[in-house]
């Protein structure tokens, strides 16, 4: 159905409130950056800066111990990517085209995992870190030591795999038709050569989506590093920012820049992969 001129006007219109809407807080940040220490404590609440402090990037990244809270974000953030793109893929598989004994009460029962807030496992998981042995200086029954605690392992093993990664891998391989299967079959293909010669290579849409999903996810990650850290050595990027705060008070405009700096290979890894994002996202709500 073909809109009016009206009907497009008002499309139009609406597309550019939510848009305005959803990059005004970058334009507060970035205004704020600018902004000079005398400011914020005369209580100024204009938007844009009396004067323009670009130096406050360089004076940023000059406080705290920057490129090792890059360093560890990098690290873990990229082999979590690649490690749970290859487990939710592959479990999103098992569950789409492989039929065994308790596919669809197993699959419901990590459904309902889902709807547990982080929160409430954070503790059994801080035991189970602190508790696994020959590691940290633990002994053979896990005690004596901090066991994963304050290492890549904490912040990086328990974040492989994930109940939503598995149920949007799954809802994309549903879409393939059980003939490609049963082909493959014929040819002598078992159900792991099927994965990774047939099903992974077309798998593009999905696995820019995951990748993007949990790169923001782990590259914004406050909550997990504080709990298994506590050396500046293992700090992360969203720790580091604490730095800017003060025992009287929060600089907010050196907080600002860094912010945005830190922020910047989010903004570029979307505009990058965008279109398959959408795509999977379309295909993924078509078919459960």
């Amino acid at each position: 159905m073909k809109l009016t001129k009206t009907e497009q006007g008002m499309a139009y219109f609406v597309l550019v409130l939510i848009s305005a809407i959803t990059v005004l807080p970058l334009l507060i940040a970035f205004f704020t950056s600018m902004k000079g220490d005398a400011e914020f404590s005369l209580g100024a609440m204009s938007l844009l800066p009396e004067t323009w402090h670009l130096d406050n990037y360089a004076k940023a990244l000059q406080k705290g111990d920057w490129p090792t809270y890059f360093k560890n974000t990098a690290i873990v953030t990229i082999v979590v990517v690649i490690g749970s793109l290859l487990i939710n893929s592959l479990s999103g598989f098992t569950f789409a085209r492989i039929s065994f004994k308790g596919n669809q009460p197993i699959f419901l029962a990590m459904l309902a995992g889902m709807m547990v807030p982080a929160q409430v496992v954070i503790i059994p998981q801080f035991l189970i870190m602190k508790s696994i042995p020959l590691f940290g200086g633990n002994n053979f029954v896990g005690s004596g030591g901090n066991g994963w605690l304050d290492s890549y392992y904490a912040l990086i093993i328990p974040e492989l795999a994930g109940a939503f990664g598995i149920f949007m891998a799954r809802q994309f391989y549903l879409q393939f038709p059980k003939a490609l299967d049963e082909a493959a079959f014929i040819d002598g293909a078992g159900y792991l050569r099927l994965f990774f010669t047939i099903y992974l290579p077309q798998s593009g849409p999905l696995v820019a989506t995951l990748g993007i999903f949990k790169f923001v996810s782990v590259w914004n990650d406050f909550f997990h590093p504080l709990i298994y850290t506590n050396s500046e050595s293992m700090r992360t990027l969203q720790l580091g920012l604490q730095v800017f705060r003060g025992e009287h008070g929060v600089q907010y405009n050196l907080l600002m820049a860094a912010s945005l700096l830190v922020s910047l290979p989010i903004i570029v890894m979307f505009f990058v992969f965008q279109k398959q994002f959408i795509r999977s996202v379309m295909a993924s709500s078509v078919k459960g």
